[in-house]
């Protein structure tokens, strides 16, 4: 609890600039969210990356999913998704537990792929130092924040390139002459500072890459496939209905441009990396099947929403409370009714199915009737701040 305390305490991902702790999963987390990627300085980028994380980024895609879906989308906000995403996140997703009212990875994913490895007499390395790696955790709940990591590489490989020059380095830029593995260095030394730290992510990267050979990768991929028409479905959606609803709000939030990744480990809670107007990346739940696919909309303006209730909370609440941890559950509650808020003003038609995906998330299904109440007092927040949090929005969307 204690990891998911921390986790839940620094959520989003942001290049260049370090935060407060308070993003949830897909902003970068602090309370609900998942990690704050913490870099010192905006020439902390991985290689491959010129102008943040745009290059990466955009190589990051499936080459399976369809083609014809990805290659006419327009500028902008772009659907695609990224095995390198998808397999880090599946690490940790293995390694951690879940216990969030909104979890950090989709409901019941550790169990569900321990039961398809048990099928397919699976054991990798992964599994065999599960144990190792989980402890760490325990000993430094900041390693949480290593989640955001894999979604500054467009690759895998790429990923063990950069951890193997920073274990050879011993963590300092300065041993190598070429400017982009120093900035590699310096962004795996921003989240592991210490030789333990070090230690643990030589043994995850290890694991991962064997994991990946023995299960991952195939998993991966036929999930690709079975998930093609959703993938279709929610690109198709996107484009036509849900980014054109939201793209006021993300362009006067500075979030003009990026990529919506559709991930296999996550479920309500995403994951954000922040890169101004230039490149910005959230990543969400993947959904299963075509009906499903408005949980993409619902996830990403649960992300988008975050600085905003963030910045809120932070207004209506005292420097005592905040030091405190009191308003660390108001983030998480937070995102979730600003969420709501926003799809209010944007597509007020879809307020009743956010409702109940979140409502989903948190374990409560067949809510009968107008799940309005229900999903208040799931999700609870102080009327002062809800209030706030709804004329930001109309701030926001008023371009004032």
């Amino acid at each position: 609890m204690e990891v998911l305390s921390f986790m839940r305490a620094a959520r989003r991902g942001e290049i260049g600039s370090p935060r407060s702790p308070r993003l949830r999963w897909r902003r970068g987390i602090v309370v609900g969210r998942i990690a704050l990627l913490v870099i010192a300085t905006a020439c902390l980028m991985p290689a491959g990356r010129t102008g943040g994380a745009r290059r990466a980024a955009g190589r990051a895609r499936n080459r399976s999913a369809p083609r014809q879906a990805e290659t006419s989308q327009p500028r902008g906000w772009r659907v695609t998704t990224g095995e390198q995403i998808d397999l880090w996140l599946h690490g940790f997703a293995t390694l951690t537990s879940d216990t969030g009212r909104v979890p950090f990875f989709a409901r019941g994913y550790k169990q569900q792929i321990t039961a398809i490895k048990r099928q397919r007499n699976v054991y990798s390395l992964l599994d065999a130092n599960q144990p190792e790696l989980s402890a760490r955790f325990a000993t430094n709940p900041a390693l949480a924040n290593a989640q955001f990591l894999a979604m500054y590489f467009s690759s895998f490989p790429e990923i063990v390139s950069a951890t193997d020059y920073f274990m050879r380095s011993g963590g300092n830029p300065r041993a190598s002459a070429d400017p982009n593995i120093q900035q590699q260095i310096a962004l795996l030394a921003a989240n592991f500072r210490t030789e333990a730290d070090r230690k643990w992510l030589r043994l995850f990267v290890q694991s991962l890459e064997d994991e990946s050979k023995k299960f991952y990768h195939d998993y991966w991929t036929s999930e690709q496939q079975a998930r093609g028409a959703a993938f279709a479905q929610a690109v198709q959606q996107w484009n036509s209905a849900w980014y054109p609803k939201l793209s006021r709000f993300l362009n006067n939030t500075q979030q003009a441009s990026g990529q919506v990744i559709l991930s296999l480990p996550l479920g309500g809670e995403g994951r954000t990396v922040s890169n101004g107007k230039q490149s910005n990346i959230i990543a969400v739940e993947f959904p299963k099947t075509v009906d499903a696919a408005p949980d993409v909309l619902f996830a990403v303006a649960h992300e988008a929403v975050a600085s905003v209730v963030d910045g809120v909370i932070r207004d209506n609440t005292t420097p005592a409370e905040q030091r405190s941890g009191a308003t660390a559950g108001y983030v998480g509650n937070g995102a979730v009714r600003g969420g709501a808020l926003l799809l209010q003003r944007v597509a007020p038609d879809l307020v009743p199915a956010y409702m109940r995906y979140y409502l989903g998330t948190a374990g409560l299904t067949s809510i009968a009737g107008d799940p309005a109440t229900t999903f208040a007092s799931t999700f609870p927040l102080p009327q002062q701040i809800l209030d706030a949090i709804g004329r930001e929005i109309d701030v926001v969307l008023g371009g004032i």
